[in-house]
């Protein structure tokens, strides 16, 4: 193994609290395998790591899933966190956000709420969500601002919604959003079964972004406005997770730890809250320090003066395209590996505008 490179402590974690959801988006890039994660960490588990989490340095903390509304102890996780001094901010479909049980989160400390939601109007939203939700969503939106908590608004753009930006903005603005990202779909998990149907056109992008810097620029005293464009779409790749193992951590519903949320694809052994110590998995465990640094890296990554910037890119990508994780990740243009991406870039510019039904629906997960 390489030189597992500087260990700093990270500043975020990602708590996946579960799996389970009750929308069926076929973008969703949690994992297939749904059985391996069933048995869920206890509430006394999770506020465990919660307090290993804080003596390791981290600040934020991001709960998420899945729908991590589903979790009963949700409440208790909460004010677990809050008496640590952690930030916590919900990442939520909004399904099961009722203003009684928003306002217990209120006071049990939540500080701030992301929702999502599919598209700017109730067919297409609730066609790619799989089940009706889009009023739901927009009433959560309104409990949210009504008992003051920070709200942004997530849309995961794809071939099927991206040409509705203007409006997606325009939703954005009347609940009366802080911040709305507009995130091109990362292909794992259903993702990628699903890349044909998701992954937008040149010209779709080039739409988007025009809209994007208009609405930037008449926004930027009122709403921050995020837009991640599709990795295949790019140069150069995207820095993973700001470098491996370097600023943040995730841990999945049945605990695993991971670099980010896409790892549990990639062949390394184990690493789990229920069998160590949460410092000694982020500073030992062969997942965290595997791709640490830069002394890992081949060529071209390792003769590049951006070596340092994206760290060779995304390392779950790299291995889901080549089979590969040390490989320079295939976005790249410099990777001896580029033809894999621009083949399927090539493809989603010849085939006609959307598909009206996505392939390979997803059953629900109840």
């Amino acid at each position: 193994m390489a030189d597992a490179g500087e260990i700093t402590s990270p500043f975020g974690l990602l708590a996946e609290l579960t799996y389970r959801c009750p929308l069926a988006c076929a973008y969703c890039s949690n994992p297939l395998n749904m059985a391996d994660y069933s048995d869920e960490l206890t509430t006394d588990e999770w506020r465990r790591v919660l307090v290993e989490a804080r003596d390791l340095g981290v600040l934020q903390c991001h709960l998420s899933g899945g729908e991590p509304l589903l979790r009963r102890d949700l409440v208790e996780i909460v004010a677990g966190a809050d008496e640590l001094g952690l930030y916590t901010n919900l990442v939520t479909s909004a399904i099961g956000l009722s203003r009684p049980r928003a306002e217990r989160l209120r006071d049990a400390g939540l500080d701030h709420v992301q929702v999502s939601i599919q598209a700017d109007e109730p067919v297409m939203s609730d066609r790619i969500a799989g089940i009706p939700s889009f009023q739901r969503k927009i009433e959560a939106m309104g409990v949210v601002k009504e008992l003051g908590w920070p709200l942004t608004v997530n849309v995961v753009l794809h071939r099927q919604n991206i040409d509705r930006v203007a409006d997606l903005l325009a939703l954005a603005e009347e609940v009366g959003a802080d911040r709305v990202e507009l995130a091109n779909t990362q292909y794992y998990g259903w993702a990628w079964r699903n890349r044909d149907a998701l992954l937008p056109s040149r010209a779709q992008l080039g739409a988007a972004e025009v809209v994007v810097r208009a609405a930037r620029e008449r926004l930027r005293d009122r709403m921050d406005v995020i837009y991640v464009i599709p990795d295949y779409y790019s140069r150069y790749p995207k820095p993973c997770m700001g470098g491996w193992a370097s600023r943040q951590l995730t841990v999945t519903p049945n605990g695993d730890v991971l670099p980010c949320p896409a790892a549990q694809s990639l062949p390394f052994p184990r690493a789990s809250v229920r069998e160590a110590p949460l410092e000694q998995i982020w500073t030992a465990s062969p997942v965290m320090s595997a791709f640490r640094g830069t002394d890992w890296m081949p060529d071209p990554c390792r003769s590049c003066d951006r070596r340092e910037l994206d760290f060779g890119g995304c390392r779950c990508q790299a291995f889901q395209l080549t089979g590969d994780a040390a490989r320079t990740d295939p976005v790249c243009h410099l990777s001896p590996d580029h033809e894999i991406v621009t083949e399927a870039v090539r493809a989603a510019n010849e085939r006609a505008r959307p598909v009206d039904v996505l392939p390979v629906p997803r059953p629900h997960r109840p």
